[in-house]
């Protein structure tokens, strides 16, 4: 079954697929920057009725020609999938007559390093096959918790969270710098898009849920459709305009999301702030504290 964080992957590279190249830039690697980038069909099933599918598959051109970039989103170790992903490689280069690169996203450093490989297929006396993907995981993609790197690339710092979400050492800061970066996005069905994804590639774990009740509190993205589940879910009460009794709860929602236990004469505090700007830097706040006097230092 497709995960949510394999959907997010797959869409953010075809909503951006420069990020693939920025990334690469980052990381060092030999690649030449994109002059065009079409996407192609992900279905490489052949007349065997067993049906074989990559996530995301596209024609990149440069200037020293052009490759094939297979993105696919690996949660954890898989012992099958050496095999499909040299029949990917192998069907790719016959049908298509270009090279192929597959590129495998992780969110957690024991699988990159697993997809990494090299891979091989065949007998211990003789290896066949090899198979040496190209992998982004919280080891090597960017921690973007500068707002002018966020700003600058959006694609990139989502990806970023997507990839770094169960560090819990820097999650919390990369999804605050994010979320104020979306507010430098000026078409609004853009900010959702993002929203949207970071959500999805989160899944349902501890920062989704956080990433879930930042953004239920921000009033530019009422309109998201994850918006919409949350307030339907009563995980925040009050009025979509932004009341300051919504924002409270939803910091008290944060709160307890991160285990941080509050007193009855803290939560009553809380619960009675008027100050929506007061509300916002003890969000704010939240995101990074390890006990309740955090909040009010």
């Amino acid at each position: 079954m497709v995960s949510s964080q394999h959907e997010a992957m797959h869409h953010l590279f075809r909503q951006d697929p420069g990020v693939f190249a920025r990334t690469i830039r980052d990381l060092g690697l030999p690649f030449p920057d994109p002059i065009d980038v079409a996407l192609l069909p992900t279905d490489l099933t052949e007349i065997d009725p067993l049906e074989r599918r990559v996530d995301t598959l596209l024609r990149i051109e440069t200037a020293e020609g052009a490759f094939l970039l297979l993105v696919e989103a690996q949660g954890h170790e898989d012992k099958k999938k050496p095999s499909s992903w040299a029949y990917y490689l192998a069907h790719l280069h016959a049908k298509y007559r270009l090279h192929p690169v597959l590129l495998v996203v992780c969110q957690d450093t024991s699988t990159a390093t697993w997809a990494r490989g090299p891979l091989a297929i065949g007998p211990p006396q003789w290896t066949s096959l090899i198979v040496h993907p190209l992998v982004f995981g919280p080891d090597n993609v960017p921690v973007v918790t500068n707002l002018d790197a966020a700003v600058k690339d959006i694609p990139l710092a989502t990806l970023s969270a997507i990839t770094h979400a169960a560090d819990d050492s820097v999650i919390g800061d990369i999804m605050n710098t994010l979320a104020t970066a979306l507010h430098s996005i000026d078409n609004p069905d853009d900010r959702v898009i993002f929203t949207e994804l970071t959500a999805l590639g989160l899944g349902k774990g501890p920062a989704g849920q956080t990433w879930r009740q930042l953004m239920a509190v921000d009033t530019s993205f009422f309109r998201s459709e994850y918006w919409q589940e949350v307030r339907a879910e009563g995980r925040v009460e009050g009025r979509v305009e932004g009341r300051a009794e919504g924002r409270a709860e939803a910091l008290l929602q944060l709160l307890a999301l991160r285990g941080i236990a509050v007193s009855d004469e803290m939560r009553a505090r809380i619960a009675s702030c008027a100050d929506r700007d007061q509300l916002a830097d003890w969000f704010e706040r939240a995101l990074r504290a390890d006990s309740i006097d955090d909040l009010f230092a």
